[in-house]
Formats: C-alpha cells, structure tokens, sequence
C-alpha cells in the first residue's frame, strides 16, 4: 500500500472474519458486489465489473429498487488478484478523462491474511485537501464504515 497521506487521504481498516478469497469474491463477482457495495436499503445494480487493469466498474443505485441512476463509472487501474484493487473516477469506464461531481479520487484496496480472517484496506486518495475535506464532510466515515460492514456481512455468509 503506498504511503498515507493524512492532508489528501481518508482510510477504512477493519478484519473481517473470513478467508481472504471469500473477500475477494465480494469484490470481483457481480452478484455478492450489487449486495454491498451502497448503504442499505438502498439498491445497486452492477452494470460492469471488470477486474483487471483497464476494466470498468459502473454502478447505478436506487432508493426505491425501480428507479435508478448513475452511481460510479471508473476504471480499474491496478488488479493484483487476492492482493489489491486500485481504482479511479477520474477515467470512466469508456477510459474517457473526466471531472465526476463532487470529486475525484483513486482508491486502493488491499487484502492481507489475518489470524481472524482477512486484513482489510481502503486508501481513498484526493487531489486536495478541499476535496478530501468534502469527502469526510459527506460522510466519509459513516458511509464508506456501513459498506464496508456489509462487504463483511456478505464474505462472511450473513448477507
């Protein structure tokens, strides 16, 4: 994982008790990443997931499970399979630059083995502290925590 950068980036650490495949599962296949990818109740529907360097990943949510809209389209930018994830916003999944509202960012996942199941990491990097700043004041932490949460409760058979 390269280095953190308190002033640009926001981080989400937890263990999640199951093996690091089971993990990597939740993040690669379609099915079990629409069940935990946005805050519940509200719904995903994966578009594209395609892990490897240079795939896309595109997502829509909805409130109500009828009516959807765009959520996330971004590109994978480094696959290290079992091992990391790293992904941007700032490239859509047509690898076209682009200036996404309310941010731009690169994210970095990394999954280790733990004696409880798998070290889990997320790295989200920003081009300034003002965006870092709004993240975080978007609810960084409390949204980026549910999901992650969920993310466990699907590795580890309870979603």
């Amino acid at each position: 994982m390269s280095e953190f950068d308190p002033e640009l980036d926001l981080r989400v650490e937890r263990v999640i008790r199951a093996p690091r495949e089971r993990v990597w599962a939740a993040w690669t296949e379609p099915g079990k990443f629409a069940r935990w990818w946005v805050p519940a109740p509200t719904v995903c529907r994966v578009e594209r997931l395609e892990v490897r360097a240079g795939g896309g990943i595109v997502t829509w949510m909805s409130e109500d499970g009828q009516t959807f809209e765009p959520h996330l389209d971004a590109s994978f930018l480094l696959v290290e399979e079992l091992e990391r994830l790293v992904w941007t916003n700032a490239i859509n999944s047509s690898w076209r630059p682009v200036e996404p509202e309310p941010f731009v960012m690169t994210a970095e996942v990394v999954f280790a083995d733990h004696p409880e199941g798998t070290d889990y990491r997320i790295v989200v990097r920003h081009g300034s502290a003002v965006q870092r700043a709004r993240h975080e004041e978007m609810g960084f932490a409390d949204g980026w925590g549910s999901v992650t949460k969920q993310l466990a409760a699907v590795a580890e058979g309870e979603l």
